[in-house]
């Protein structure tokens, strides 16, 4: 594996920067979807269907993310249908993925005042053979944008040129419906200004499933939005410069829905509590870089080695003061770091 995420850059009209983004990503796109396969254990030819079945719900987005999908089809040589499932995975197979423990910070939290906000990206190790880092500068006055992602997929975790960021953990204990597949939805979530934008993304559009989305911006602004397909509920830290999550519901509105269906998440939560506030008042990139490599609770710790099949495949630390995105491509404590500039 090498020390770091291909770089993606792509450029112009919806429809060139998809076609663009297929081009120079052609091979891994076509990993991504052999992967997409292996994963969900069923055909293609349903997995398509079922996008298919989800493509009124991007549409609600605005026309140039389907736009970006037919590029994309193009310039990898796949069908539009497959293009589709790229945004979909998910959704299209009925499967909830991942672990992850995510953080914003920010005032008395931190070292110099600002904003830090991040996660680690727990999954099956495979998904690192397909991950690129996408950035994406429109002609049509969207902001610029980078993202980590899988090939073929346009969006993910990242931040664009206003500093506003998302990063995510999954949530269970939910029943699938027709909504809006959660990659278009975060893709969206990097062409708002703020927070307060975002958030208003967050309640117009009905999602499939759960998820919880920590958010930042470069006004100092920070978030956490537990979103279900009956609707999004705003979760309020214990202080007003500290916002945690692991995979369990926090909010007074989805926490009788829990069912600790992922039992290393409340321990996470508890570690990752425990460290900040060890670190009150000091806390840097280079803090959260060592809080993201803690193995207390080994193999599911922060740093995840294995539980439940999943792996910190990667982590990322934005800045957004300073249009900064740290990403790390492998575990915490052995992946190698690199800054980004958005």
């Amino acid at each position: 594996m090498g020390h770091e995420f291909p770089l993606v850059e792509v450029s112009g009209s919806a429809y060139e920067m998809g076609r663009q983004h297929g081009a120079q990503a052609r091979e891994l796109v076509r990993k991504y979807l052999l992967w997409i396969d292996k994963l969900t254990g069923k055909p293609r030819e349903l997995l398509c269907r079922n996008a298919m079945a989800l493509e009124p719900y991007m549409r609600a987005l605005g026309p140039q993310f389907l736009e970006e999908v037919r590029g994309l089809a193009e310039g990898a040589g796949i069908s539009y249908e497959e293009a589709l499932l790229c945004q979909c995975r998910a959704e299209a197979a009925h499967q909830p993925e991942g672990a992850c423990t995510a953080f914003a910070l920010r005032g008395e939290a931190t070292a110099d005042g600002s904003v830090l906000a991040g996660q680690n990206q727990d999954l099956e190790p495979e998904y690192a053979d397909v991950g690129i880092l996408l950035r994406v500068r429109p002609s049509d006055g969207r902001p610029r944008s980078l993202t980590f992602t899988f090939a073929g997929q346009l969006g993910y975790a990242g931040m664009n040129e206003h500093g506003v960021a998302n990063f995510a953990n999954a949530l269970y204990d939910f029943r699938w419906r027709p909504g809006i597949p959660y990659y278009p939805l975060r893709r969206a979530l990097l062409e708002q200004r703020d927070v307060a934008g975002a958030v208003e993304v967050l309640r117009r559009h009905r999602a499939c499933s759960a998820l919880n989305l920590v958010l930042c911006d470069g006004q100092g602004g920070i978030a956490d939005v537990e979103v279900r397909p009956e609707g999004v509920a705003v979760f309020q830290g214990a202080h007003a410069d500290t916002l945690l999550h692991a995979n369990h519901y926090l909010t007074r509105e989805y926490a009788p829905c829990e069912a600790n269906s992922l039992a290393d998440s409340c321990p996470r939560l508890d570690r990752i509590r425990e460290l900040v506030r060890l670190e009150w008042g000091r806390i840097t990139v280079d803090t959260m870089k060592a809080v993201m490599a803690d193995h207390a609770g080994d193999p599911a710790g922060i740093c995840r080695h294995g539980a439940v099949k999943m792996h910190s495949i990667s982590g990322y630390i934005a800045e957004p003061s300073k249009g900064l995105l740290h990403v790390r491509r492998g575990h915490g404590c052995t992946g190698t770091w690199r800054a980004y500039k958005v």
